[in-house]
């Protein structure tokens, strides 16, 4: 990046980065894991990324986060460095970064400071952009959900991923290693379970708006999904529906439902009318805590959503039951097949029961094998060296309940096995011969086009 401001500063300060309250309880069990050695200076930049910041606590203002605090010397908020621009869209112009760089070290305090920064989400801003102002900083990854198991959404910059040094991630699905940033050859490193456990204690202490019901309810977790155009949001409202019906059927009476916080309020209603209907009382959650926190709080029987990360810390760290719903529907709807939500659709529908199991669900056995195949379909120019293994998943294992996973368009562009027409089961790796072969199908295209 042209312009760069070098530092030789003898202080260093690092500056984690937080948009949510789980990603910051996960930069703190690492800090008390000690994943992070001393240095002069620590500093959290917070970052509201709600459509609506002003009608939406930040990451500082949500319970329990004081419980946090110690941990870091300052509180910064990155709203009210950029104001009045939005965190989710707002990117600098590229001569104008050395100009930004200057104003955060004199805003934040940082003059001649080494900069170190621990980023989440370093494909898009706010992260990407505090990396690409910050030229020369040492740059740590870490990951707060199941999309560190699946590939990196966006070619990231040379400049940026060669500065990347290693990815923390929390054991969400046991043995299996991420796929995100290994293109750049970054190791992957896994916060402690227990750390993380500590903290969440410490969260749930810090909530007194709820007690350990004498039943134990079933939970059920909303996404508010349609905001990401996957799905609309009566199919949302329906999903709820159905997540209602299958928990009564099941026998629960007792339901409680914790929104997304930016949900609208009629669904809840219309989720409330539904239980009562059944015979079962609902409790709609408006509090902004964490699903952890009601892990331990409410001692919930049963856990239902639909590929939330909350899944995975309820079964993995609780042993709480847990049933999905809608991954079928998800992952017929993801478009492109790049989205970065295919991996954690898929990891919840290949390894979590639907909520309406007749007895036949079997999770995968062999869930490193899958993600591996699935990625490599999802982004096959960062991860050439995974191609071999998916040709061997998917002429091993392809059948109509994995087929569920891929897309024989996509199958067939890549010359993979399951593609369309046997004459396309295998594509030369020669680049020029698949750029013919790219030729030969738009010109296919274009007289199908002109027949029609």
């Amino acid at each position: 990046m042209t312009g760069s401001l070098s530092r030789t500063g003898s202080r260093t300060t690092r500056v984690f980065y937080a948009s949510t309250l789980y990603g910051a309880a996960t930069l703190s069990a690492a800090v008390d894991a000690g994943l992070f050695p001393a240095v002069d200076r620590t500093v959290l930049v917070v970052s509201n990324n709600a459509g609506t910041p002003e009608l939406t606590p930040a990451v500082d203002e949500m319970p329990g986060f004081q419980r946090l605090r110690h941990r870091f010397d300052d509180i910064l908020s990155w709203n009210e460095t950029i104001a009045p621009f939005h965190p989710g869209g707002w990117v600098p112009r590229e001569d104008d970064l050395p100009i930004w760089e200057r104003h955060l070290r004199l805003a934040w305090g940082l003059g001649d400071d080494t900069v170190e920064l621990v980023l989440e989400s370093i494909q898009v801003s706010p992260a990407l952009t505090l990396a690409e102002i910050f030229t020369a900083a040492r740059i740590e990854v870490y990951a707060d959900g199941l999309m560190s198991y699946g590939p990196t959404r966006n070619r990231l910059d040379l400049q940026v991923g060669a500065r990347i040094r290693r990815l923390l991630h929390l054991d969400l699905v046991p043995g299996l290693v991420p796929l995100l940033l290994t293109e750049f050859g970054v190791p992957a490193e896994t916060v402690p379970t227990p750390d993380f456990l500590r903290v969440l204690d410490q969260l749930a202490d810090a909530a007194r708006d709820f007690e350990t019901p004498d039943v134990a309810p079933a939970l059920l977790l909303g996404q508010y999904l349609s905001t990401l155009g996957i799905i609309t949001e009566r199919e949302e409202e329906e999903l709820h529906i159905r997540m209602v019906r299958g928990v009564v059927e099941l026998g629960h009476r007792n339901v409680v439902f914790k929104p997304h916080p930016t949900a609208p309020a009629i669904w809840s209603r219309r989720l409330e009318e539904e239980a009562s209907r059944l015979g079962a009382e609902l409790t709609v959650l408006d509090s902004p805590v964490l699903a952890e926190v009601l892990y331990q709080r409410l001692k919930p029987a049963l856990v239902v959503g639909c590929f939330s990360t909350a899944l995975f810390t309820a079964s993995a760290f609780y042993g709480v039951p847990v049933a999905r719903t809608g991954t079928d529907m998800l992952l017929d709807r993801l478009s492109p097949f790049q989205n970065s939500n295919r991996v954690p659709v898929t990891l919840v529908d290949a390894l979590v029961p639907p909520l309406d199991d007749d007895g036949t669900y079997r999770p995968e056995e062999h869930p490193a094998e899958l993600v591996a195949a699935v990625g490599f379909v999802m982004q096959p120019q960062m991860h050439p060296e995974l191609r071999s293994g998916a040709e061997k998943f998917l002429a091993a294992r392809l059948d109509p309940h994995t087929l569920r996973y891929f897309k024989r368009r996509r199958l067939t562009t890549l010359g993979l096995p399951g593609a369309v027409g046997p004459q396309l089961v295998r594509i030369p790796q020669n680049a020029a011969a698949q750029r013919v072969v790219r030729r030969a199908r738009r010109l296919r295209r274009a007289v199908l086009r002109l027949r029609a």
